[in-house]
């Protein structure tokens, strides 16, 4: 009949002596490679895949989503809020230099817009003078 499967805390299931451990965890990766290489395969972008390729696209694609939702996480933490709203993931990538620069043509749906006031826009500084109050304004020529 067969020995019965032991699962392990780790996803791992037990026959017998061999253990059988998934590509994501033996590369300490939480994202799914085989769903990544199985993404790869349909797509045809190439004849022949190996599986060191859908590894660190895995890799560097959870990277990137954390680098991500860290900066989400700041934001959502600044407007005193605990839930991260497509916003709060707006102004992360739009405020790091070069996730901006990677994702320029990427819309976020509700991440609304930047906040930012043309300097011409602005009312004019004002300085204190010898004789109390002066204003000078934001344009010299």
């Amino acid at each position: 009949k067969g020995s019965p499967k032991k699962k392990q805390a780790d996803g791992t299931v037990e026959k017998g002596k061999a253990t059988k451990t998934s590509v994501s965890s033996r590369a300490g990766l939480v994202f799914p490679v085989n769903r990544f290489a199985k993404a790869l395969k349909k797509g045809g972008y190439a004849k022949r895949l190996a599986i060191g390729g859908s590894v660190y696209m895995t890799a560097v694609i959870e990277y990137i989503t954390a680098e991500i939702l860290e900066l989400a996480g700041n934001s959502a933490k600044e407007a005193r809020k605990q839930r991260i709203i497509p916003r709060h993931i707006q102004l992360a990538i739009r405020n790091d230099e070069e996730l901006n620069k990677y994702m320029s043509n990427v819309t976020i749906t509700g991440g609304g817009v930047l906040p930012n006031i043309h300097t011409v826009l602005l009312p004019p500084k004002v300085v204190p003078g010898k004789d109390g109050v002066s204003a000078s304004f934001s344009q010299e020529f």
